[in-house]
């Protein structure tokens, strides 16, 4: 099985080197000092005190690496809309592509109701480049839960977790998935299959999606943002307005607000991913934890005013930090239909 990670940061890597050990013919496309190293010295990954060094072919040019059986990708949303057209040489008639990210995907309508099937999500795909580039049809979703940090050029470290969520945007149990679940196995990664991803894609963005943004808004921790009074509330309010949101188009919800909350606070003093990004002056990402929420909101005509001006005040943020936007600005689109009630 040939499969292609492209982008090699934290997960990727890790993810790269667990395929590879699971039997798979693994490729990676990555850049920079961390491609460098990876090419010289191979990479490494860090799993509870012992070394694993993986060799595999590695470049910053997808066209090197030929058609591939899976496409993993990696990317953060606005990195993999940037690079869309340049994983068409990887693409073969039964390519499978994995869109490994948080946020809502760019493909979130397809495979839903004929009366949604035509809406795309703007804000994570702008003028619809991935659903032209990649295809819908291709798309195997997923759900990632390991925590990774790249400690050097080349090196991983794996902190906890090897659970991910896959499933077909269409809720079929296909043969693909379970070929891609079987390797993924074989490798240690834990797979759970969802009759419909969505439903784990909207539970993992439910804190995402406040936790995140008032985080950096705040400067403070996890475990601080859901225990405050103030920003708990805030934080509710904000999940309640996605929870509407996701039923309106057929989402289920298999947890409540307060535990998911709770479960965010216990995971103790952690500097969420988007605080860790401002503090390095790197882009945030915005627009798929939020910005998508906000546009799915008024296709279906649910009121998120929390969502709202988290997410102007984010926004406002990042612009001023010159983190943000990560894409071109893109008119909004105003004459997409709302969806029949």
């Amino acid at each position: 099985m040939k499969i292609c990670i492209y982008g090699a940061g934290a997960i990727g890597g890790y993810m790269a080197v667990m395929l590879k050990r699971g039997g798979a013919d693994v490729s990676i496309v990555a850049r920079g000092a961390h491609l460098d190293a990876i090419r010289q010295n191979g990479l490494k990954l860090l799993v509870d005190g012992t070394e694993i060094i993986e060799r595999m072919p590695a470049t910053s040019k997808a066209s090197e690496l030929g058609v591939q059986d899976y496409v993993i990708v990696t990317l953060k949303a606005h990195q993999a809309w940037q690079v869309a057209e340049d994983m068409t040489p990887l693409l073969g008639k039964d390519t499978a592509v994995v869109t490994a990210q948080n946020g809502l995907p760019w493909w979130y309508f397809h495979g839903l109701h004929p009366s949604v099937a035509d809406l795309r999500l703007q804000s994570v795909d702008p003028d619809n480049r991935q659903w032209d580039a990649i295809g819908p049809e291709r798309v195997i979703g997923a759900t990632v839960y390991p925590a990774t940090e790249i400690i050097g050029p080349g090196v991983i470290k794996h902190i906890y977790g090897n659970q991910f969520g896959l499933g077909e945007p269409d809720c079929s149990n296909s043969e693909r998935v379970k070929r891609l679940a079987a390797v993924m196995e074989a490798g240690g990664l834990k797979t759970r299959f969802y009759d419909d991803i969505r439903n784990d894609i909207w539970v993992k963005l439910w804190g995402n999606l406040c936790f995140n943004p008032i985080s950096a808004l705040t400067g403070a921790t996890l475990d601080i943002v859901a225990t405050d009074p103030g920003t708990r509330t805030l934080a509710r309010n904000m999940m309640l307005e996605a929870q509407a949101i996701g039923e309106k188009f057929g989402a289920t919800f298999r947890v409540d607000v307060e535990r998911r909350i709770d479960g965010a606070a216990g995971v103790g003093a952690h500097r969420t991913s988007m605080l860790q990004d401002v503090d390095k002056g790197r882009a945030i990402e915005l627009d798929a934890l939020l910005t998508s929420v906000q546009e799915m909101g008024r296709l279906c005509d649910v009121d998120t005013p929390f969502i709202d001006s988290v997410l102007a005040l984010a926004q406002q943020m990042g612009r001023v930090r010159g983190l943000y936007p990560t894409f071109p600005e893109v008119a909004a689109v105003t004459a997409r239909p709302a969806m029949a009630s």
